[in-house]
C-alpha cells in the first residue's frame, strides 16, 4: 500500500466557532438544550469556557471518513464495536463536557453493548476523534485526559497525532495503542484516495489488511 506524505491532503477551510467565559454548568446544560434541538453545533465546555463549533464541510468529510477508517479496521481485524458518534459525553463532577466527531468502545464494547451508556458508573470510550482544524480555546488533551479517555487521536487537516493516556496525562505516539498493525501513513493514503475515490479507498484498505492477515 503506497504511503503518500501528509503534505499530500488540501488544505482544509476551517470550523466556525464561538467561545462564551464564565458560564457555569446549569447555563451550558440549557445552551446544549437549545442549540442541539434547532442547529448543528457542537459544544465542549470547560469549567466555566464553552465552546461552541459549527463544522465545515471538509471537516465532516474528515470525521466521516476517520470513522469509516476505524470501522474497516474493526471489522477486517475481527474485533467488536459500539460507536457513539458525537454523544455529549458529560461530567458534572469535572465540570466539563463534550460532543466529540466520533467515540468508541472497542475495548470495553462487551461491557457496555445493547444499552445506554452512564458515565457515572461506566467506563468513558475507549477512543475518541477530534477534527479540530482552527483554532480552538479548549485544551481538549486535558479534557479528555481528565475524563479517562484511554486513546485520543486529533487531525487537523493535515497531521494526524495519536495519544495514549499515561499517568494521567497524554503521551503521543507512533501508532495506536488499539489499532498497532497501522502506521499514520495508512490513514493519509486512505484519505488522499477518498479526495477522488472513496470507494476505492475503501477496497484498496481491506486489501491491503487481508493481505496482512
Amino acid at each position: 500500500m503506497a504511503t503518500p506524505a501528509a503534505e499530500a491532503l488540501p488544505i482544509a477551510p476551517g470550523e466556525n466557532r464561538v467561545a462564551f467565559q464564565g458560564m457555569d454548568w446549569v447555563a451550558y446544560q440549557q445552551m446544549k438544550a437549545l442549540l442541539n434541538e434547532r442547529t448543528r453545533a457542537r459544544l465542549t465546555y470547560d469549567r466555566g469556557t464553552l465552546e461552541i463549533t459549527m463544522p465545515s464541510e471538509l471537516h465532516e468529510f474528515y470525521a466521516r471518513l476517520i470513522e469509516r477508517f476505524i470501522v474497516i479496521l474493526v471489522v477486517e481485524l475481527g474485533l467488536k464495536i459500539k460507536t457513539l458518534g458525537s454523544t455529549t459525553l458529560d461530567r458534572e463532577d469535572l465540570e466539563r463536557g463534550a460532543e466529540p466527531d466520533n467515540g468508541y468502545y472497542i475495548q470495553h464494547q462487551p461491557q457496555v453493548a445493547g444499552r445506554p451508556i452512564n458515565l457515572d458508573t461506566d467506563p468513558p470510550p475507549d477512543l475518541v476523534v477530534e477534527v479540530d482544524i482552527n483554532h480552538t480555546d479548549i485544551d481538549k488533551n486535558a479534557l479528555y485526559a481528565t475524563m479517562g479517555v484511554p486513546e485520543f487521536w486529533r487531525f487537523n487537516g493535515k497531521v494526524w497525532h495519536i495519544y495514549q493516556l499515561e499517568n494521567g496525562a497524554y503521551a503521543e505516539r507512533d501508532r495506536s495503542p488499539t489499532f498497532p498493525i497501522i502506521s499514520k501513513d495508512e490513514l493519509y493514503q486512505f484519505l488522499a484516495t477518498c479526495q477522488q475515490n472513496e470507494v476505492e479507498a475503501e477496497l484498496n484498505l481491506r486489501s491491503w489488511l487481508r493481505e496482512l492477515s
